[in-house]
């Protein structure tokens, strides 16, 4: 003799959500881990884009100061590492909010072409670093004069 069990829609349509938060947890509940960010930390947004002769990479920093910045390139791996300090003694303070972030920072980006890592120029302006690094000669572009046949 069978049992006969009653289908329950709002049980199954529960358990899929259950399902479903687990697994996005670990992506949408932390985003930080999508966009790069080790453990939460500070994220520096950048900008890449290459010109015929360079590639530039632009990144904000407000607040910082140029000192408390260190930009290094090891063969095609770039990296800038830093930290924002805090301005005021926070324990003192009574925040209603506090959406600034503080601490160390560590941007580590694969550059997407060759380039000449001793020529590379930075300079800091506004709470924006540019870097300018030229291409290696190998990928510039040449241009072949065309003469005239006979």
């Amino acid at each position: 003799m069978a049992n006969i069990i009653r289908w329950d829609p709002f049980g199954e349509m529960v358990e899929m959500r259950r399902l479903m938060d687990r697994a996005f947890d670990h992506s949408l509940a932390r985003p930080w881990r999508l966009l790069g960010w080790e453990n939460g930390g500070t994220f520096v947004p950048l900008d890449v884009y290459e010109t015929d002769d360079e590639l530039v990479v632009k990144a904000s920093l407000p607040g910082i100061k140029p000192e408390d910045v260190d930009v290094s390139i090891t063969g095609d791996t770039l990296s800038i590492k830093g930290e924002f300090k805090v301005e005021e003694e926070s324990k003192k303070l009574s925040h209603y909010r506090q959406e600034r972030r503080y601490g160390s920072f560590h941007r580590v980006l694969t550059l997407p072409t060759e380039v000449e890592s001793d020529k590379a120029e930075a300079v800091f302006e506004y709470g924006v670093l540019t870097l300018t690094v030229p291409k290696a000669e190998a990928v510039r572009p040449k241009t072949i004069k065309v003469k005239a046949g006979a």
